[in-house]
């Protein structure tokens, strides 16, 4: 892990606090702005559109969806988001998501950190695999490649950044009952 993170996950709305909250939305909203892939294409994107979605993803915080936060000395430093699946179809993995670290700690290892302890929670909670979807062209695949991640399809030409900005989404898996 990089030194000096600490990390905590977040499973209700009363955990992440307002000075959290806007710890969150300044992340967001500087990664965004940098053209990160954390749901917001359409740049440059204002804080009234970051803290509209981050109240919204607190408010969906119930255990099922719930957040990691990466910290240095109290500081947030990067997040993610991992939804569990409540079909019995579905059951047996769940979704990672908004991965993204601040960009002073970029090539730190917090982003590694973050999706490490994703893994080993959904592992300890007994998940099968975890699901990602990333933006083409933006070099992704070789990051979570280097975690254990596969690409294991894609969308060709899914997201429409601007008109001749066609994406590929990729599709990725982590295996984790091997």
């Amino acid at each position: 892990m990089a030194s000096g993170v600490s990390l905590r996950w977040l499973t209700s709305p009363d955990e992440l606090s307002q000075p959290l909250l806007d710890e969150l939305v300044g992340c967001w909203l500087r990664v965004s702005n940098a053209g990160g892939a954390v749901g917001f294409p359409f740049l440059p994107v204002d804080e009234r559109a970051v803290r509209t979605a981050a109240v919204e993803l607190r408010a969906s915080l119930d255990g099922a969806t719930r957040v990691l936060v990466a910290t240095v000395d109290g500081a947030l430093v990067g997040w993610s988001l991992l939804r569990s699946n409540a079909s019995p179809l579905t059951r047996h993995w769940a979704s990672v998501s908004r991965v993204q670290t601040d960009l002073a700690v970029r090539g730190s290892g917090v982003g590694g950190a973050l999706m490490r302890e994703v893994a080993r929670a959904a592992a300890d909670e007994g998940l099968e695999q975890l699901h990602l979807e990333v933006r083409g062209g933006q070099g992704l695949e070789d990051f979570y490649a280097r975690l254990g991640w596969e690409v294991v399809g894609r969308w060709p030409a899914a997201l429409r950044l601007r008109p001749g900005d066609d994406r590929d989404e990729v599709l990725m898996v982590l295996r984790l009952d091997r």
